[in-house]
């Protein structure tokens, strides 16, 4: 058995670039995360070869001193925290002190920076001299790695081509870029500019740079989220369930300012968009998290790509609440404006314990036509005859409600109706099937969900964590209509189940439910199954294609569609209509031409 001995310094900081140092793109990250840390208001990138022959990183902060250079590049040497305290409140985003050490270790490293109380800057190579000479430089500093794993020749066969290696940087500086619309930042590769993204100051010009780095179609098609509540603070923009994608590869959660992965906020923001999105597609977003750093421990991931947050199930609950209510006023009709002020409103309404509905006023239709009668669905359904509608004069253009005013039926499918912008389009069972499932989970809603007892108890093998959580969670699940007793430290015993659900597997309705109980504190798997219930029978009692509906009728679907939540989207995530404006009309006819 060899002696135990301390390890060379040089290898202990290749070990750390082992655990720091994945790829060029993570070199990029600690060098700008530092400049950012220097108060740098514009940050230069540039990159040969993908980074593994130049990385050069260049910002215009606070400049290192000709005495603090040697020591920038020292193990766990750092100006960021002191004290233990100071690692329990860590507001920067560098704090280890070690990256510089471990890129130098692996790399050729050269440092050239100067403040501005400085004459001029100073130069530290690794390779070099070993200590600063003299050197002209701006204020700031700049960092050069030529390069990369030089040292240790094995690493670079992991690299992958120079496309994919610059892609992953392109994709880091797209991230930063959105955490900090403040920054001005410039990517270069092999002396071409690619990204030159000036500040952004407002909320408009934020969205235009999400929109230059995501694409426009997210631009168009998301809303501003801004909601703050028991000391967290959320703001950033969601995208709508209709401009969902087949890849989670536009979601970027930042949680104050550093860009992270928690698989708690993932779960919040799929349960905030369940019943509007198609099977297998994600919502695309960029959230920005804000709470005290004591609240939050940065320091669990080598690459700081993950966090652990101190109340987990408060930042889940405030996280879903808050989408949750933003995706729900997606009323079919509504400008993306209006439907962010709603949300806005609702969850104000939600902070203080009360959520109110005005009345819905007494409603008319343009071209001539009153609404149809008290109950258009009895119509719809075929449960009695539609009377003729009353003529009244025809309003203005100005007052047409969001989607306008029926004009006809197409194939038995469709709506046609023309509102103030041009042509809308409705699916016409789509949309009351969702009308129809939201009007049965709020009559679900408004009462406590009826269970009935197992004729024969089940029961149900399950991990001991899980065991465990039947029992703390006894009381909740008992007002969801489950009723499960810990029958051993294994096992549980299941005596009632909600009446909705009869017929269901209840052994693995039991197992779901404890796995999320375990894993995330709450469960709302009894709820998806109870939706998906209503679902079918939303479905089944919606008006059928090639129903033939009068124009009352029609029109009722309309204002409904208008004050349902989620409206935009049936049950399933398909859209429910769409518009076809007069300018897009007139370019389809080559009219003006």
């Amino acid at each position: 058995m060899p002696h135990i001995r301390p390890l060379a310094p040089e290898l202990v900081n290749q070990i750390a670039a082992g655990e720091v140092i994945e790829r060029p793109a993570s070199v990029v990250k600690e060098l700008a995360e530092n400049s950012l840390d220097a108060g740098a208001r514009r940050i230069d990138i540039e990159i040969e070869q993908g980074g593994m022959r130049l990385i050069r990183v260049r910002d215009d902060g606070y400049g290192i001193a000709e005495d603090d250079l040697p020591l920038a590049l020292a193990p766990h040497a750092t100006s960021k925290i002191s004290t233990f305290e100071d690692l329990t409140h860590v507001a920067s985003m560098g704090f280890r002190g070690e990256a510089l050490a471990s890129i130098a270790s692996v790399s050729r490293l050269s440092i050239t920076s100067r403040r501005a109380t400085d004459d001029h800057g100073h130069r530290l190579d690794t390779h070099g001299a070993g200590k600063p000479e003299p050197a002209g430089h701006p204020i700031g500093t700049t960092i050069e790695v030529r390069d990369l794993f030089h040292a240790v020749p094995a690493r670079r066969k992991f690299l992958r081509s120079e496309r994919t290696e610059f892609g992953h940087i392109d994709e880091l500086v797209r991230a930063l870029a959105l955490a900090r619309p403040e920054i001005e930042f410039r990517l270069i590769h092999n002396g071409k500019p690619v990204r030159m993204l000036r500040p952004a100051s407002d909320e408009a010009t934020q969205l235009q740079r999400a929109g230059e780095l995501l694409g426009d179609a997210f631009a168009q098609n998301c809303l501003r989220v801004e909601q703050a509540a028991a000391g967290l603070r959320l703001g950033g923009w969601i995208g709508l369930p209709t401009a969902s994608r087949a890849q989670a590869d536009q979601q970027y959660f930042h949680v104050n300012g550093r860009l992270v992965r928690d698989k708690g906020v993932a779960h919040a923001v799929r349960q905030a968009y369940e019943d509007v999105l198609y099977h297998g597609r994600h919502p695309a977003f960029v959230l920005f998290l804000e709470l005290d750093p004591a609240g939050v421990d940065v320091n669990v991931h080598p690459a700081k790509r993950e966090v652990r947050f101190r109340d987990a199930r408060l930042i889940h609950d405030f996280m879903f609440h808050a989408l949750r209510d933003a995706v729900a006023h997606t009323r079919a009709g509504e400008s993306v404006a209006a439907t962010a002020a709603h949300a806005s409103q609702a969850f104000a309404r939600a902070a203080v314990g009360t959520v109110t509905y005005a009345a819905s006023p007494p409603r008319q239709f343009g071209f001539g036509v009153r609404e149809a009668p008290p109950d258009p669905y009895a119509v719809l359904l075929g449960e009695r005859t539609s009377p003729e509608p009353e003529r009244l004069p025809q309003t203005g253009a100005g007052e047409s409600p969001p989607l306008g005013y029926a004009l006809a039926q197409l194939a038995g499918m469709y709506i046609l109706a023309e509102n103030a912008n041009g042509l809308v389009l409705v699916d016409m069972h789509a949309a009351h099937e969702r009308v129809t499932y939201e009007k049965l989970k709020s009559a679900r809603d408004a009462h406590e969900v009826r269970s009935q007892h197992l004729l024969v108890p089940e029961a149900i093998a399950v991990s001991e964590r899980e065991a465990t959580a039947a029992e703390e969670y006894a009381e909740a699940l008992s007002t969801c209509g489950l009723e499960l007793d810990r029958s051993g430290p294994r096992q549980v015993t299941a005596r009632r189940i909600p009446a909705l659900l009869d017929g269901a597997d209840v052994a693995q309705l039991v197992r779901d439910v404890l796995a999320e109980l375990a894993a995330h504190g709450n469960s709302r798997r009894l709820q998806e199954l109870q939706n998906e219930l209503l679902s079918t029978m939303a479905c089944h009692g919606s008006v059928r294609a090639h129903r033939r509906l009068t124009i009352p009728e029609m029109n009722a679907l309309l204002r409904d569609m208008e004050t349902t939540e989620r409206s935009g989207q049936c049950n399933h995530g398909r859209p429910t209509w769409t518009q076809l404006s007069v300018p897009e009309l007139d370019k389809l006819f080559l009219r003006g031409r």
